[in-house]
């Protein structure tokens, strides 16, 4: 089956960042808000199909992706979000939209994904989390997670 999802997050490095570069590798289509200037890293343009807030403020650009997607996916190494990954949780309770929070101490968190989009029929994604300088190793944990749901749904028949 033919993957239908639209990654949606913000560029900076950890959770949102490897989704994105996941993304581009799988070949589905991204979006999604980053904060004003967030397109660049160290004078390089990032090769990211996003758009910029009008402030350099992080918590709008998680309010923006939270608004535009279906559903929230946090993804912390602690099972404890903090910062901006806690407050796309609050940001996506406050808009009535579903959002599932997955650690690195929960069994299955691949199946749990698919579960959750299934349940939800999201189709724009919403990944946030952990920066890597916060959580090292976050950004590999969460790329081999997406890429063990993406196995999960292409085995299903159309």
């Amino acid at each position: 089956m033919a993957l239908k999802l639209v990654i949606i997050t913000a560029a900076q490095k950890g959770a949102n960042r490897s989704a994105l570069d996941w993304a581009i590798k799988s070949e589905l289509p991204h979006g999604g808000w980053c904060p004003l200037g967030g397109l660049k890293d160290e004078d390089t343009v990032l090769p990211y199909k996003l758009k910029e807030t009008p402030t350099e403020n992080v918590l709008e650009s998680v309010e923006f992706n939270v608004r535009d997607s279906d559903a929230t996916v946090v993804f912390t190494l602690a099972p404890k979000a903090a910062g901006a990954a806690q407050k796309a949780v609050t940001y996506a309770k406050k808009q009535k939209k579903p959002v599932i929070h997955l650690h690195r101490g929960i069994l299955g968190v691949s199946e749990k994904l698919v579960a959750f989009l299934d349940k939800y029929y999201a189709r724009r994604l919403h990944v946030t989390g952990s920066l890597e300088a916060d959580e090292a190793g976050i950004s590999a944990w969460i790329t081999a997670e997406l890429e063990k749901a993406k196995v999960i749904l292409e085995r299903r028949p159309d």
